[in-house]
């Protein structure tokens, strides 16, 4: 221990102890700004000052006010725009979160697929063992109030918002049936309803016919439950339908590929920026797969529906009948924050297992085959009617559609609602018994146009039907999809 010899010691000891605290201050507040710019970069660029400038003039002198979040929300949104890559967003709030529950397993809700038409809600479909189902509403029920108010004039998506809440909560909706005077009110606890993504069906000559709408977090689950169902069913040989097929997650695509293709083959490289680091998923298969393998796509096939099949084709021998696909050959990783908004963010790209970069180019098909140009109509505008002087690209739309089925509006300006295209209206709706046969374009004009080219393409799908007659003479040579 020391003791100080006089009090100027003391006096001299105290002022070096002040400067030296506030050297320390000062030193510790420099460290803390470094160690926040270090953590926070953005605080490092010049224009972040513009920024804070903005904001700050903005919720002090603004006319008519406005909210931090939206303010700061705008500004993450425009600075993943500024990136000019159609891949990356920021969704806000309920926005971000109607983007995660694309991916999930299960909605929680009552069990009915929806249909808008003139202006009314009719139940297209009743998901089987559902509430719906067992409550006793059927298709073709007319949807007319939700806990007793009317849904007139509510928007489609703002009904499914009604319908869907808390698993165990109750909703009480009213219906009205053809032919039956009464309304039917019926209570319903809400439940998960699963999101169906895969469907099959075992066709003629042993062909098991499997369709993946996208990949969500239950896909690989359902594929499985599906071959499974049909090896049972004695299946031969696998027609794959990916098109139109947006993508979806990694994970399940890779869960269908271990099944499909011999283990230790490359299903794909993951390569991230700068090619720092490349990541190789190969097959982990448990049991080997000996039928042959078709798949169909189409130019609307991306993404990780481009990954299965690329790798199919190159590792797996499968052949890929349509037309070349979309060419999305990047990687996004996406993060939900407390708020549900959510930040999806091209981080990385991917090579086929042969090492081909498919960015903007596509898989190419084996066997090229189109589809009629009616395959590539958009649908047309529901809630609206469309009549005498109208014009635009939706008349244009129709035109092409009634001509597709025969009923030709012949001398029509093209996109003008004219005389000759009211005509031609009138001769489908009297030829399907839609009344009043006005010759005005309603919702149940419109959806009985859909029904029909529906139906039309059954009978005019070449990509399937030579995808079939390929995958039969697969079978008959007892041809393996392995190579």
């Amino acid at each position: 221990m020391k003791i100080f010899a006089s009090q100027i010691a003391r006096q001299r000891f105290a002022v070096i102890c002040l400067l030296g605290a506030v050297l320390a201050g000062g030193a510790g507040f420099a460290g803390g700004v470094l160690w926040v710019k270090e953590r926070n970069p953005i605080l490092k660029e010049a224009t972040f000052t513009n920024l804070s400038a903005s904001y700050n003039e903005i919720m002090r002198e603004y006319l008519n006010g406005a909210e931090p979040k939206d303010l700061i929300d705008g500004a993450t949104e425009g600075m993943v725009k500024s990136l000019n890559d159609k891949y990356s967003k920021y969704l806000i709030g309920d926005s971000g979160e109607a983007y995660v529950q694309n991916y999930e397993s299960e909605v929680v809700g009552i069990g009915i697929q929806l249909r808008e038409e003139d202006n009314v809600f009719i139940i297209d479909t009743v998901i089987k063992d559902s509430p719906a189902e067992k409550a006793g509403l059927k298709a073709e029920d007319i949807l007319t109030a939700v806990e007793g108010a009317t849904v007139k004039g509510v928007s489609l998506d703002k009904l499914i918002e009604l319908l869907r809440g808390e698993i165990g909560s109750k909703v009480s909706i009213t219906v009205t049936r053809p032919k039956q005077t009464e309304p039917i009110t019926v209570t319903m606890t809400r439940a998960a309803i699963p999101v169906m993504t895969v469907s099959y069906e075992m066709k003629p000559d042993g062909i098991g016919y499997v369709v993946i709408s996208r990949f969500a977090q239950k896909t690989a689950d359902q594929f499985k439950t599906a071959i499974d169902d049909l090896t049972k069913q004695g299946m031969k040989g696998l027609l794959l339908d990916v098109r139109s097929n947006p993508g979806g997650l990694l994970v399940p695509t890779i869960t269908i590929a271990d099944q499909l293709i011999p283990k230790g083959k490359t299903i794909l490289q993951v390569v991230s920026k700068e090619e720092r680091s490349t990541q190789t998923y190969k097959s982990k298969q448990a049991a080997e797969w000996k039928l042959p393998i078709v798949v169909l796509t189409n130019r609307h096939s991306a993404s990780a529906a481009e990954v299965l099949t690329a790798a199919l084709k190159e590792s797996a021998g499968a052949t890929i009948v349509g037309e070349t696909t979309y060419g999305k050959g990047v990687v996004q990783r996406f993060s939900q924050f407390k708020d549900l908004s959510v930040l999806s963010l091209t981080e990385a790209q991917w090579r086929t297992p042969k090492g081909n970069w498919i960015n903007g180019k596509g898989v190419e098909p084996d066997v090229k085959v189109s589809l009629p140009a009616y395959t590539e109509l958009s649908a047309l505008p529901s809630g609206t009617v469309m009549k005498l002087g109208d014009y635009g690209d939706s008349v244009k739309t129709l035109q092409q559609m009634l001509a597709a089925l025969g009923y030709d509006p012949a001398g029509a300006s093209a996109g003008v609602y004219d005389e000759a295209t009211k005509s031609a209206v009138i001769r489908l709706q009297k030829a399907e018994g839609i009344e009043p046969a006005n010759g005005e374009t309603a919702d149940s004009t419109m959806n009985k146009l859909m029904e029909r080219l529906r139906e039309k393409l059954k009978k005019e799908d070449y990509q399937e039907q030579k995808g079939t007659e390929l995958l039969k003479g697969l079978i008959a040579k007892g041809t393996s999809s392995s190579k």
